[in-house]
């Protein structure tokens, strides 16, 4: 199976400031992802030509189930996370991961019907702070809706803002979840004209095997967004959607 993680910039050039959502969908559409996961995704915003991209991209993939957060509101419209998928959702939630006066932020959780299993994957933006991202890391794991679906092969994916790479050995490594995209240098993928930050990132737990993971390169992805894309390229194992995998 294969995910794309894709802060998409509301399809906005991060160098040329352009809006063509069809770059965006161009990028994808190369990679014939069965799971898409995006954040900065706008909905009847003035900047972007109050188009309702949640909808416009799930018509495009022709998604058999999606759904759409909005976090940050405008006067008119507003932008959040998107999920789109090949397979129907039997479980859908969003949990506010916004602190105290910070911006929104969020996160999505779905079980996913795959053919390989029940899936349990959250999609999210974390915050610009170090502390204000921890927080968020460990108030997802200890939720209780992130709780009820724990015992699910799990797969967390999104913008990170986690540029030092702090998260992994501390709430992730606590919360026994590895990460698949460990090397900083091979993971870079913001700005997207020249990366030097990995900021997109991938986590795991309970029954996931990835076969391969990669931030998508070439022109095209340089010039779409501010941010390049990253797939994921994973299984589930026999049997893992029903491990009885300790609470969080």
């Amino acid at each position: 199976m294969r995910l794309i993680s894709y802060n998409i910039h509301k399809g906005i050039g991060g160098r040329d400031r352009r809006y063509q959502l069809d770059r965006i969908c161009r990028v994808m559409e190369e990679e014939q992802p069965d799971l898409l996961c995006l954040q900065e995704v706008t909905r009847h915003a003035r900047r972007t030509r109050y188009h309702d991209q949640p909808r416009i991209l799930a018509q495009h993939f022709n998604a058999h189930d999606y759904c759409f957060q909005m976090n940050v509101h405008y006067r008119t419209g507003g932008y959040g996370n998107l999920l789109l998928s090949r397979w129907p959702f039997h479980r859908k939630h969003d949990v506010s991961l916004r602190l105290r006066r910070r911006k929104p932020r969020g996160a999505q959780l779905v079980v996913v019907d795959t053919p390989e299993g029940s899936l349990h994957l959250a999609n999210w933006h974390l915050g610009l702070l170090e502390s204000e991202r921890h927080w968020q890391v460990e108030h997802l794991l200890r939720h209780h809706l992130f709780r009820e679906s724990a015992h699910l092969p799990t797969l967390i994916v999104g913008d990170f803002n986690d540029w030092r790479n702090k998260l992994a050995n501390g709430p992730f490594a606590s919360h026994e979840f590895e990460q698949a995209t460990g090397s900083s240098l091979r993971f870079r993928s913001f700005p997207a004209f020249l990366p030097l930050l990995t900021l997109d990132k991938a986590f795991h737990r309970g029954g996931i095997v990835i076969h391969d993971a990669r931030v998508i390169h070439g022109p095209l992805a340089r010039l779409a967004s501010d941010h390049r894309p990253l797939i994921i390229d994973f299984s589930l194992m026999a049997g893992s959607s029903k491990i009885n995998a300790a609470a969080v």
